[in-house]
């Protein structure tokens, strides 16, 4: 699964990887948003009041979609669910000569609330979407056939729990498992272009026109994870993705962001398709410390490769 990521690529380097036309503020604008005295309040009105220049779902124009000013977010290296998240999205804008997609970078909420909810509070349990089924689990084949999008990444978190430990949990024994955090990115340094969806939901609790009255939340699709060596393994520890957790996040490769990102791209059998894992031999996996398990942490140095697992931890 994937549950903890990091992103530190601001919006200028998203934009030349990406190709973004809409959503990277000017160096005026990003100082001026991360001045002390631009509360967050009066940021997230100017975000709401951008976002009519977007076409919405079913006519509501008046929609709070992602903000799209990503200004202010900072580098992330313990991204958590429930936390706002640049995504790239291909989406018409209002009021345009042309209806083309215009390609965006947007701001989301993660932890996908379906647009039939009652209430959001489920969407911390909603942060992973399975290729197998996403095309017909309600809660997500619409939005897997028009509403897709990718989430810029260094790469994910995930934590591996020793063989012994394992057997301890099999058994059922009260003794709670030691896990060692591994950090997976491509072993060249390039993006971990994570396959997401994303959805809106209307807070039936709030009146229209209301900032807040619309949510724009996304959700992380995964898929099994690799049993294929690594192409950069640690020096002691799993050989394989599959060897630190069974499911892993769909990369998806240059040669698939157009497809995916086209909206008009409405065909679920060839959809389907793109949901096939990348070329195997793409990643490298390293020990990291335990800080990241603890969200309050956050920085640099919850990347740093450990020469071994945690001493006491496993193995």
């Amino acid at each position: 699964m994937c549950g903890r990521y990091a992103a530190s690529r601001g919006p200028e380097d998203l934009a030349g990887i990406f190709g973004i036309e809409v959503g990277v503020p000017s160096a005026q604008e990003s100082q001026e948003s991360q001045e002390p005295n631009a509360s967050r309040e009066s940021q997230e009105a100017h975000d709401s009041q951008k976002l009519h220049d977007s076409q919405e779902p079913q006519g509501s124009q008046k929609s709070q979609e992602a903000r799209e000013d990503p200004g202010p977010l900072v580098p992330d290296y313990n991204v958590a669910p429930t936390k706002e998240v640049l995504v790239v999205l291909d989406r018409p804008l209002k009021d345009a000569a042309s209806p083309r997609p215009v390609r965006q970078l947007r701001r989301l909420r993660w932890g996908l609330v379906p647009s039939w909810s009652r209430s959001p509070e489920g969407a911390a349990r909603m942060i992973n979407a399975r290729a197998e089924t996403v095309h017909e689990k309600p809660a997500y084949r619409q939005a897997f056939a028009t509403r897709r999008c990718i989430l810029p990444a260094d790469g994910y978190y995930e934590w591996d729990t020793g063989r012994e430990e394992r057997e301890l949990e099999v058994e059922g024994r009260r003794k709670r498992a030691r896990k060692q955090p591994y950090f997976v990115t491509p072993a060249d340094g390039s993006v971990f272009a994570m396959a997401g969806l994303y959805e809106f939901w209307r807070d039936p609790t709030l009146p229209d026109g209301h900032p807040r009255s619309w949510w724009v939340t996304c959700s992380v699709i995964t898929t099994e994870a690799e049993t294929a060596p690594l192409a950069v393994p640690p020096q002691e520890g799993p050989r394989s993705l599959a060897d630190i957790h069974p499911r892993m996040p769909l990369m998806l490769t240059p040669d698939r962001w157009d497809a995916w990102l086209d909206p008009r791209h409405t065909d679920t059998a060839e959809l389907r398709e793109l949901l096939a894992p990348p070329p195997e031999g793409l990643m490298r996996a390293y020990p990291v410390g335990s800080a990241v398990s603890n969200v309050r942490n956050n920085g640099p140095e919850l990347l740093k490769e450990l020469s071994g697992p945690e001493e006491g931890t496993l193995f």
